[in-house]
């Protein structure tokens, strides 16, 4: 009797998307939540806006991508958080060793700026984003030992922080997300989106560079040290 499951052949055509390096680049890029120009992806994978614009069509065929057109240009985004979580949970599977060491000053800072904070997707991630985790943990607000979830305390914490938890959908309330660089859960899911976009609308995190990469500011400091107890240090 034959045992051929009849999603092997779309499995492997899937797969397939994600065995181009430009794809691949085109995707982490991504992750920063916002929408980009194929010029500016193409720039950014070192190829021509020719070669970006196909890959970038059989990522969009491939539910991978979403597209929209403003005038002349064409914007491309991550299809949706489920898609933000595949791809970072395939890049926290590569090795440390695999890594390309930074080969310019500008390179080594750009990368140990990533590890201290950036964003993943629409939630904090790095060095920062662990440190949020484990103050929330610590707190009895967050729980991690049957999986990530709120407590009633960390919903109550929140709302009484004005962090608004907007529940749609099935996204789930709090969720794990391997950090590929510190190698442990930092917190995704509503709650972490709604985490990070308090912190930047309210100005305790900006962003840096042309990457990923954020920064907790002083008010960012003040803030997080009186909410969570977290000590300034840990923070920079």
């Amino acid at each position: 009797m034959s045992t051929n499951d009849p999603r092997a052949p779309e499995f492997a055509a899937f797969a397939a998307l994600l065995a181009d390096e430009t794809r691949v680049r085109c995707l982490l890029a991504l992750l920063d939540g916002r929408a980009w120009t194929a010029g500016e992806l193409a720039r950014h994978a070192g190829v021509a806006a020719s070669t970006v614009s196909e890959h970038l069509g059989k990522l969009v065929s491939g539910g991978l991508l979403t597209e929209e057109r403003q005038g002349r240009h064409r914007y491309v985004r991550l299809a949706g958080p489920s898609v933000a979580q595949l791809v970072e949970d395939l890049a926290a599977r590569v090795g440390p060793d695999a890594v390309r060491q930074p080969r310019t000053l500008r390179e080594a800072g750009a990368g140990s700026a990533m590890a201290r904070g950036r964003t993943c997707y629409d939630h904090l991630a790095g060095r920062l984003g662990i440190v949020l985790t484990d103050a929330l943990t610590a707190r009895g607000l967050l729980r991690q030992d049957t999986g990530f979830a709120l407590t009633d305390d960390g919903v109550d914490w929140f709302d009484a922080a004005g962090i608004a938890l907007r529940r749609t959908g099935r996204r789930p309330l709090a969720r794990a997300c391997l950090d590929w660089t510190e190698r442990r859960p930092h917190l995704g899911g509503v709650a972490g989106a709604a985490l990070c976009r308090h912190a930047l609308d309210t100005g305790w995190c900006v962003r840096i560079g042309s990457q990923r990469a954020v920064k907790v500011t002083g008010e960012g400091e003040r803030a997080l040290g009186r909410l969570l107890g977290i000590d300034a240090g840990a923070l920079s």
